[in-house]
């Protein structure tokens, strides 16, 4: 995804404010130490700032330690880089760090050798360099709008809603009449579709959640976002139990169904049940008159199960009423 423009200006700043600090603390250095940890800082939220401004400066600590101990053992030689560039990799391996931050000690390691400063004090200035830059790059991300990502995660849930209902309408559909295997399939593929969804949504919230972390921003925005995860947790189950609907008809479905007398009202509970799951992701509003009392009013019993499709019609029903509790709050 495309970042902001504004993220893209909060970095820009952020390094030619470095740039300036760092001239003012060590006249007569370049300051592309710390240039490139206030680049590297401004992230997506506040927390993942902190994150890449501490990889960053334990990155250039280990990167200025390799450079100065191969300049150490092997001299001024042609080949230092090579060298530099596998003792930074075991160095990264040894640690288990990640292969950004690795990366990072080999680059920290080459700039210190491509730029001839292989004494300690040097060393130790490129460090505190670094240093300047990684918090100048967190606290700029942080005390100019600092990014929310919570707008996303509501249209996710409202979409996801929405794909759930269409899945349960169909699922009705497929008993209120005669069905042949190849539209079977395509409504189970459909309802499979929903567990993408589900790990789509999930990932949002996760996103939003460290964007609102050690976001001074972040109080206003947390009841919303705790609103949209209690839906979502109530949503989790409610997709997995269309899924097995789904699948239950795949697997047990005979045209004769459509005959039952039970099933033609289980058809109806179904097609409320669909209609709740929609109203269910739309933003509530207390003075709104689409705050109707939800259609599933009351459990729909089956005083006598079918002697050739009792075990479809059990487990649909079984799955209905779980739903149906999710769906009204009364099972949570």
């Amino acid at each position: 995804m495309r970042p902001s423009i504004l993220q893209l200006l909060k970095a820009a700043a952020a390094a030619i404010l470095t740039w300036f600090v760092c001239l003012l603390v060590y006249p007569g250095q370049l300051p592309i130490f710390g240039a490139i940890a206030a680049l590297i800082v401004v992230q997506d939220s506040v927390d993942q700032s902190l994150t890449k401004g501490i990889e960053r400066v334990v990155g250039v600590l280990l990167g200025v330690s390799v450079a100065l101990g191969a300049a150490a053992v092997f001299g001024p030689q042609a080949w230092l880089f090579i060298a530099a560039i596998i003792v930074a990799m075991c160095v990264g391996w040894l640690f288990r760090m990640s292969p950004t931050s690795t990366n990072q000690v080999a680059i920290s390691a080459l700039l210190m050798i491509a730029l001839g400063g292989l004494q300690l004090d040097y060393g130790f200035e490129r460090l505190i360099e670094t240093a300047i830059g990684a918090a100048i790059g967190v606290a700029l991300n942080a005390l100019i709008v600092a990014p929310v990502r919570i707008s996303p995660v509501r249209v996710a849930i409202d979409q996801l809603c929405r794909q759930a209902a269409d899945v349960l309408s169909r699922i009705a559909d497929s008993l209120a009449e005669p069905r042949d295997r190849a539209w079977l399939a395509e409504m189970h593929a459909s309802a499979r579709a929903l567990q993408e969804e589900r790990t789509r949504v999930n990932g949002l919230l996760r996103q939003a959640r460290e964007s609102l972390r050690l976001n001074p921003r972040g109080g206003r925005y947390r009841e919303e976002l705790a609103e949209d995860d209690a839906i979502f947790q109530r949503l989790q189950p409610i997709t997995q139990q269309i899924i097995g609907m789904s699948r239950a008809i795949y697997d047990l479905y005979s045209p004769d169904l459509v005959e039952v007398p039970a099933v033609a009202g289980m058809v109806e509970e179904i097609r409320k049940a669909s209609h709740d799951l929609e109203r269910l992701g739309q933003p509530r509003d207390a003075t709104s008159a689409d705050n109707e009392p939800p259609a599933l009013t009351a459990p729909y019993t089956i005083p006598r199960p079918h002697p050739d499709h009792w075990v479809l019609i059990g487990s649909l029903m079984e799955d209905l009423r779980r739903m149906r509790g999710r769906i009204t709050g009364e099972t949570l």
